[in-house]
């Protein structure tokens, strides 16, 4: 334990030290990893490949490269950008990242709970941030915890400095129970990957199907909050720009599904406007749709 203790410190420092570097040198940290990533290790290049031969079956091979060197370069960017996230000053962070917080801010007036639905933009560590210093209301992100103990306290840390409760979704329930006992603002990224396919909504997206997790959608319903859709996008290297979308305040009122069948519309959109902004090292479409199990999911 002791070991452990002294070893965060160490990790800690050394972070801190490399985060008080130039940005220039940060991103020359990060050009070096898109090298090591992208030419020498090519980390799951095939299932990028595949990715973005499912979403865009139109383009050309140079065109799906082409997306593909993007999305490492950001890939690697958000990491190198996350060494600054250890120091970073709140002015600093507003300089470099310009979001519409007073779309969700009008809602705290209104006595209403929100639900923030989003996918895997780059770069969502700064999103979060960003938006826990400005949001009037209490800021709760899940988290899948880091199974390192030392990174998973660092990341931990980086995550909340500005505010941000930070709820494990491996025990959201108790952790969230206490939580939302204030006003709250529950931001989610909605286009995980279920652990198991036949308990979910199935959709097509891009044009093949995909199951959705209910969660989002049910937690909506049962506690009805309202529902605001934001994206999040580089502008240039280090800055970055998002807009919020209030897409319903009345959840309850809407048809089985209709959350989640807009917010996939919506997180398919924002990634046709900008294909390499978004987390193509994850299997899209890990699960195959099967007929006779699947059919009676499919919205």
């Amino acid at each position: 334990m002791h070991y452990r203790k002294n070893m965060y410190y160490i990790v800690y420092a050394l972070f801190y030290l490399l985060s008080l570097l130039p940005w220039r040198a940060i991103y020359w940290i990060s050009d070096f990893f898109y090298v090591i990533i992208y030419y020498v290790i090519g980390y799951r290049r095939k299932v990028v490949d595949e990715n973005l031969m499912t979403a865009f079956p139109e383009k050309s091979e140079a065109e799906r490269r082409k997306i593909a060197k993007e999305f490492y370069r950001q890939f690697t960017d958000t990491f190198a950008e996350v060494i600054k996230l250890v120091s970073i000053s709140g002015k600093e962070l507003d300089k470099r990242v310009k979001a519409d917080y007073h779309t969700i801010n009008e809602l705290y007036a209104t006595g209403k709970n929100v639900q923030i639905l989003l996918g895997h933009f780059f770069n969502w560590e700064l999103a979060n941030v960003a938006y826990a210093q400005h949001l009037l209301y209490n800021f709760i992100v899940v988290y899948k915890p880091i199974e390192n103990k030392i990174f998973n306290r660092l990341f931990m840390h980086i995550r909340s400095r500005f505010g941000t409760k930070l709820v494990s979704a491996s025990n959201f329930k108790k952790e969230f129970a206490q939580e939302s006992k204030q006003q709250y603002a529950l931001i989610l990224v909605g286009d995980q990957n279920p652990g198991k396919p036949d308990n979910t909504y199935w959709f097509n997206f891009f044009g093949k199907p995909a199951p959705f997790v209910k969660g989002p959608e049910l937690s909506a319903r049962y506690n009805d909050t309202a529902v605001v859709f934001c994206n999040f996008y580089r502008v240039k290297r280090g800055y970055y720009q998002s807009e919020a979308t209030v897409f319903t305040t009345t959840p309850k009122n809407l048809p089985e599904a209709a959350i989640t069948k807009a917010m996939i519309a919506f997180i398919e959109d924002e990634v046709r406007k900008r294909p390499a902004n978004y987390l193509w090292s994850h299997r899209r479409w890990k699960w195959t749709f099967q007929q006779e199990k699947h059919a009676h999911l499919l919205k």
